[in-house]
């Protein structure tokens, strides 16, 4: 188990609002606060103020770098989406489901109903899998 005095910003899980925001940077790639402001959907009205206080602190934990470009400040991820939903998988398996990642699979394929198409994409994912050895 992980040191939790060990690790940075980056390695902790984003705040509903941080991970709504992330989402529309992710999408964009590169974007002002005002843009995020826009972007946002119908049901999640934040302030300007508040748009640019969690993109800073965004920036703080290491997720996002803030360029000056001519009157504005652009920013851009420096942490991949994909490096992202990685970590989120890794905080599961260790956290809720005991280091088990089968287990984490066998509970999120239960818990969806899923067409015959979904299946067959799942089934061709495995077989594309090489197995990890493991020491004995």
């Amino acid at each position: 188990m992980r040191n939790k005095q060990n690790t940075s910003a980056q390695d902790r899980l984003l705040t509903e609002v941080e991970l709504e925001l992330m989402t529309i940077i992710w999408n964009l790639k590169k974007i002002t606060v005002k843009e995020v402001v826009t972007h946002l959907s119908n049901d999640r009205r934040l302030a300007y103020t508040t748009v640019a206080t969690v993109m800073k602190v965004l920036e703080q934990k290491g997720f996002l770098v803030c360029q000056k470009e001519s009157h504005a400040h652009v920013f851009i991820p420096c942490v991949s989406k994909e490096a992202y939903e990685n970590k989120c998988i890794e905080h599961m398996v260790e956290n809720v489901f005991d280091g088990e990642p089968v287990a984490l699979l066998q509970r999120l394929i239960s818990a969806q109903k899923l067409g015959v198409d979904e299946i067959q994409t799942i089934e061709d994912a495995l077989k594309k899998l090489t197995p990890v050895r493991t020491e004995l």
